[in-house]
């Protein structure tokens, strides 16, 4: 089914203005160089108002301050305070339909105590286990696992071989991309006798409202109470986070970072791709870790970390390395140079009062 809607349709949905022929219908999104009639796209800096010359789409996302006007046998505006988020509601609007018919396949596993919610929709080979709690709305794509007494709220999207452990919790609105597991055991062990004995994971994992997590993501259940997902966070693909953690509202977590147990990580945090935290350490809320950084010790709120191992040139890293062991020896010879120069300092000083006596 195509969408289609008019400029002036859109300049409400995003609080915009119309500068043209609040008329004109759209019916998809694209970029400014592909973009044809019957599109909208955007331009989200000035630098690309050159491109305006060629653009053949209907309508154009502007921001509020642009300059323009629209000239005939061209596109109209949109003007609006932020170009990006605009671009991104409309999108939303064109999103073609996912084809959810509300029905559950015969071909799934579903537990005669588990409760489900009207306008579910449960594809094949979907296992859903006992006293299972399903919101409505919800859509479980093939190969879905939910484990016994998990609670799922509403408009969730588990997408294919998603697995949620027992009693594990996820609010309203959570997308689980493929492969995403919920609720595996936390990595842990005590030593006894040179045997490593497995301390038993009794915990759950909370997930709250429209939370996001990427294709092959694990999040770990708790030892002990729970590992929480704030509100609105999004977690890219190939994340681990360890039992315990709690991360807060709003934070980003990029692809590949690793977060060890017991950490607490605040609100709107960014963790860049391939950090690594050590457990049981604090970052303060809209703290920003750079990527490829390491994360030994606490981390104050608002902090800006760099990145932890830039690219450089093979040859300068190898000096570097190779440099390494001899710090020790280097920062010893610094500190007697400094005491052998203050020396000399304080006897040019006396010499100097003597021959002014």
């Amino acid at each position: 089914m195509t969408i289609a809607k008019t400029l002036s349709e859109l300049a409400r949905l995003v609080e915009g203005e119309v500068l043209g022929d609040g008329r004109v219908e759209i019916r998809g999104v694209a970029s400014i160089e592909q973009a044809g009639p019957g599109e909208i796209t955007f331009v989200a800096h000035p630098r690309y108002h050159s491109l305006l010359s060629t653009c053949k789409a209907s309508a154009v996302i502007v921001e509020t301050s642009a300059l323009l006007s629209p000239v005939a046998g061209g596109p109209s505006y949109l003007r609006v305070a932020r170009p990006y988020v605009a671009f991104a509601k409309i999108l939303q609007e064109f999103r073609a339909p996912q084809g959810h018919d509300g029905k559950i396949s015969p071909q799934a596993t579903v537990h005669p105590s588990a409760q489900l919610a009207p306008n579910v929709t449960v594809f094949s080979q979907v296992y859903i286990g006992k006293e299972v709690q399903v919101g409505e709305g919800c859509v479980l794509y093939p190969g879905v696992f939910l484990g016994d007494f998990v609670v799922l709220g509403k408009d969730c999207v588990l997408h294919p071989k998603v697995t949620v452990s027992d009693r594990c919790q996820v609010g309203d609105r959570v997308t689980l991309h493929a492969g995403v597991v919920v609720g595996s055991d936390g990595f842990g062990y005590v030593e006894e006798d040179g045997q490593r004995i497995k301390i038993p994971q009794v915990g759950i994992v909370e997930i709250e409202d429209d939370v996001e997590i990427g294709a092959n993501s694990a999040i770990d259940r708790a030892t002990l109470g729970r590992t929480v997902i704030g509100r609105g966070t999004k977690i890219d693909n190939l994340v681990h986070i360890a039992h315990n953690v709690t991360i807060g509202e709003q934070s980003l977590i990029i692809a590949q970072a690793g977060i060890a147990g017991s950490t607490k990580i605040g609100k709107g945090v960014i963790l860049a791709g391939q950090v690594g935290v050590v457990n049981h350490v604090e970052i303060g809320d809209g703290a920003i870790i750079g990527p490829q950084s390491g994360v030994a010790q606490s981390v104050p709120a608002h902090a800006v970390l760099s990145s932890g191992l830039p690219a450089s040139p093979h040859k300068q890293w190898l000096r570097v390395v190779m440099t390494l062991p001899r710090l020790p020896e280097l920062l010893n010879k610094v500190k007697a140079l400094e005491r052998k120069v203050s020396r000399r300092a304080q006897t040019n000083k006396k010499r100097g009062a003597r021959s002014h006596a």
